[in-house]
C-alpha cells in the first residue's frame, strides 16, 4: 500500500466525475495514508468561488476532503521542501516551455516528498516526477 498526497488537480476531477476523477477515487480508496496539503483546500475555495460557486457548495466540497484525507499543513520541513521543489518544478517547466508552477505545486510536492509519499495528480507540472501517480 502507498501514502498519497492528493493535488488540487485529483480533487476537481473527482468533484465533476469525471475518468480521471474514478481512477483518483480508486487510489485513494485502495491508499494506506491519505493526505491532503491545507492549501489545496485554499486552491479548491479559490477556484469555486471565483468561477461563481455558491458558498456552501464550495464548503461541502472542502468538508469531504478532511473527511477522507490527513490535512497536512505546513511546518519548516514541508516549508524547505516546498522552496527546493520550486526551483526544480520552474527549471523543469522552463525546459519544457510550459508556464511556471505555482507555490501550490511546490507545496504538493514539499508535502509529498517530506511524507516519503506519491502525488496524486494529473497537472503537467509533475508528470514526468518519480513521485506522482498519473490520472490522465
Amino acid at each position: 500500500m502507498v501514502k498519497i498526497v492528493v493535488d488540487a488537480y485529483a480533487w476537481i476531477e473527482i468533484f465533476i466525475g469525471s475518468e480521471k476523477g474514478e481512477k483518483a477515487r480508486e487510489h485513494i480508496e485502495k491508499a494506506s495514508e491519505v493526505y491532503t496539503p491545507d492549501t489545496v483546500l485554499a486552491e479548491i475555495a479559490r477556484k469555486y468561488l471565483r468561477e461563481g460557486a455558491d458558498q456552501r457548495d464550495a464548503e461541502e466540497r472542502l468538508r469531504m476532503i478532511v473527511e477522507v484525507s490527513n490535512i497536512a499543513p505546513i511546518d519548516v520541513e514541508v516549508a524547505l521542501e516546498a522552496a527546493k521543489s520550486y526551483m526544480k518544478l520552474s527549471d523543469e517547466a522552463r525546459k519544457a516551455g510550459m508556464k511556471a508552477p505555482s507555490l501550490f505545486d511546490a507545496i504538493v510536492l514539499g508535502t509529498a516528498k517530506s511524507l516519503n509519499a506519491k502525488i496524486l495528480t494529473g497537472d503537467e507540472h509533475f508528470k514526468n516526477l518519480q513521485e506522482t501517480l498519473w490520472i490522465r
